[in-house]
């Protein structure tokens, strides 16, 4: 895990460049916790559907799964898997895929429920859509 040095009064600008310097593992873990947090305050104003909706949003797989599949992602671009990673990255390509269906049914039972389009919603959470996606459109 990464440490990083912050000043005790802490700017939201001075927060953000602090994150720069995070791996981008413990990025992705610090984004998902921002995600809770965001959840668990959006869930106080919002209906309990909402609230849970928001709650399976921000859920991603394990910080060592997710370690794992870039490492085995990066190998498999360096053409360096040994004989049985292969396996091993599909079975972890199905769970992270998994998890992603859950994400996606969740944020369209947001959309529904808020009575806006899926583009809509991936504005108000701040939730780039995918490349090469029209957005929900």
């Amino acid at each position: 895990m990464s440490t990083i040095n912050v000043e005790a009064d802490i700017s939201v600008e001075a927060l953000v460049k602090a994150t720069e310097q995070l791996s981008p593992s413990d990025l992705q873990r610090f984004r998902s916790q921002v995600l809770a947090i965001s959840a668990r305050r959006a869930a106080s104003s919002v209906s309990q559907d909402e609230a849970q909706c928001l709650l399976r949003i921000s859920q991603r797989l394990p910080i060592k799964l997710q370690q794992r599949y870039d490492e085995l992602i990066a190998k498999r671009d360096a053409e360096t898997l040994t004989a049985e990673e292969p396996a091993e990255l599909l079975q972890l390509s199905q769970q992270a895929e998994a998890v992603d269906v859950l994400r996606i049914e969740a944020l369209t039972k947001l959309a529904q429920l808020r009575g806006v389009t899926l583009s809509d919603v991936l504005r108000q959470l701040k939730i780039d859509p995918p490349i090469g996606s029209d957005g929900g459109r």
